[in-house]
């Protein structure tokens, strides 16, 4: 199988990072939406990342369903089954990716559109956004997931993506419980060989 998508997408590398804790084989593929949008709608005429090619030449995306597939493929699952423990995990994972979605929006609207051409009005609600959901997932860790855990993963992959590309974003804000979960987390082997970034890097499996 082959991972399409940069690693500095918070949604190819949870997908990265998960594929690597289920021990299913793949090898990456570093490719731009942007500058290899050409190349990349050959594989995916969607252009969506991350893309999967399955080993039969079926193409899959989006994070989540990426990862529903490497669980079926590995036979056991990134999150429990108990429904309170799966509940709490789900809650966690959907502020995690709250933080990534508002992120990536400040970001496009930052780095794509000229500032004339910037909305004022859906800036402030889109950063009123990613507060609510820094400050909502902040207090979650006072009761943290496994970093190898769907939540885990994906709060650790989430806080980085922000702290790399929107900064002054979250700046205002005081997050010590996520910043430390972030920095334990990356110094595992499954985040370290899939590093925040634009470069190819081998995978467990590959």
């Amino acid at each position: 199988m082959q991972l399409i998508g940069m690693l500095d997408s918070p949604y190819v590398r949870r997908a990265a990072v998960s594929l690597q804790l289920l021990g299913v084989p793949f090898t990456h593929r570093s490719l731009s939406v942007f500058r290899g949008f050409e190349e990349f709608r050959t594989i995916n005429p969607v252009v969506k990342a991350p893309t999967l090619v399955c080993d039969d030449g079926t193409v899959l995306v989006d994070s989540g369903l990426i990862i529903d597939y490497a669980q079926a493929l590995a036979g056991r699952s990134l999150a429990p089954r108990e429904p309170a423990a799966l509940r709490r995990v789900l809650r966690i994972t959907g502020l995690a990716l709250a933080v990534a979605e508002k992120s990536v929006q400040i970001y496009y609207e930052c780095e794509l559109r000229p500032p004339a051409a910037r909305h004022a009005p859906w800036m402030e609600r889109v950063s009123a956004q990613l507060h609510a959901a820094c400050v909502a997932l902040e207090a979650e860790l006072a009761r943290p997931p496994s970093p190898t855990d769907r939540a885990g993963v994906v709060t650790a992959v989430a806080w980085r993506f922000s702290r790399g590309v929107v900064p002054d974003a979250i700046a205002a804000l005081d997050c010590p419980r996520l910043d430390a979960f972030s920095a334990a987390a990356e110094a595992l082997p499954e985040y370290r060989a899939a590093p925040f970034g634009d470069g190819t890097y081998p995978v467990a499996g590959a």
